[in-house]
């Protein structure tokens, strides 16, 4: 099983080629709804927040999470945020493990790591290529104010949150350019999509001999 790991800048159109990617029969391991799914109550995720946190950051009646107020907690105390990604990492990682595990035993052909902090996290490691999807600032910029109505300032503040998109495309085996119509990504999904399988099977035909 191939494992290609995809990541972008924030507002570059990783959701859309990862929805692309999926119609084309790649089985997808989107991290941001694994969290969510581990951050339910008493799942992994909501055990170790509120054994930390306590229950102030819980929300009342049901005792779901309150992710804004975590998030206020961890943008505003670069310690908390460090316990948070050094806590949260190995819990999300080996839920990864796993379900690649369990892919791979259903004979999947590609599993997709949608992980939007892939090489922070460390788990470029994990995969046999990375993809980045990228725009120009510019346009980062403006679909960034205009999806989430924040002012300039406050998108330029999330994007410098951020490691550089220079930085992730001198990383990337393969960049994909969402500057254009969505016709267009489309395309180079399903050339680069179709590279990646063929660039595979050779290894797969010398293992199985």
């Amino acid at each position: 099983m191939k494992i290609i790991g995809l990541t972008g800048g924030i507002a570059c159109g990783k959701s859309t080629v990862s929805t692309i990617i999926k119609s084309l029969g790649a089985k997808i391991l989107d991290a941001d709804a694994m969290a969510h799914e581990l951050m339910q109550p008493k799942q992994p995720l909501w055990n170790l927040y509120v054994s930390h946190w306590g229950e102030s950051i819980l929300k009342q009646p049901g005792g779901t999470l309150d992710r804004r107020a975590i998030g206020a907690i961890v943008f505003g105390d670069p310690a908390e945020r460090q316990w948070l990604d050094s806590a949260a990492h190995p819990i999300l990682l080996a839920e990864v493990q796993r379900r690649l595990a369990a892919l791979e035993q259903q004979h999947a052909e590609v599993a997709v790591l949608d992980v939007p902090l892939l090489f922070e996290s460390g788990w470029d490691r994990i995969a046999d290529e990375i993809w980045v999807t990228s725009v120009s600032e510019d346009i980062q910029l403006q679909r960034l104010m205009a999806r989430n109505g924040w002012t300039e300032s406050e998108a330029r503040a999330r994007i410098d949150a951020q490691m550089p998109l220079t930085e992730k495309r001198a990383r990337a085996d393969v960049i994909i350019d969402n500057s254009g119509t969505l016709d267009e990504l489309r395309h180079q999904v399903i050339h680069a999509f179709q590279n990646a399988k063929e660039d595979f099977r050779p290894q797969c035909r010398m293992k199985q001999r």
